[in-house]
């Protein structure tokens, strides 16, 4: 995992049910924990494109069910600005499921958009992207 040079707006609070826009078999995940993140005591944690996440699967094919995977966020409603001054928001929020917490993504294929964001802090999901914005 690379360091991202802007500061990302965090959109997606822990307890977010979230879709996977990948062919990894989970189609809607729950967030239970942002890896590395650190708050104020009674605050809720909250991720943004580019975060590792933890998240059960809520919906999908029955082997991932109530599984517990890592997953990196792609896409978010909430609007960011990138440091060249442009403010980016996408239509819906999404996350790639991945194998392990080295950001090997577990799907061969992304469906729609992926955040440039993303695509620079994890070189394992930009390869497989078809799509960067």
């Amino acid at each position: 995992m690379k360091a991202v040079k802007a500061k990302m707006t965090q959109g997606i609070p822990v307890g977010a049910l979230i879709a996977t826009c990948d062919n990894s078999g989970a189609k809607l995940l729950k967030i239970f924990s942002v890896v590395g993140q650190k708050t104020r005591k009674g605050r809720v944690p909250a991720a943004g494109v580019g975060d590792l996440v933890m998240a059960s699967v809520k919906k999908g094919r029955p082997d991932m069910r109530k599984q517990v995977v890592h997953a990196v966020i792609v896409r978010q409603k909430r609007p960011y600005r990138r440091p060249d001054g442009t403010h980016v928001s996408f239509e819906d929020n999404a996350a790639i499921v991945l194998k392990d917490d080295k950001g090997n993504p577990k799907g061969t294929i992304f469906k729609g958009p992926i955040a440039k964001e993303a695509c620079t802090r994890w070189p394992a999901v930009a390869k497989v992207a078809s799509m960067i914005l």
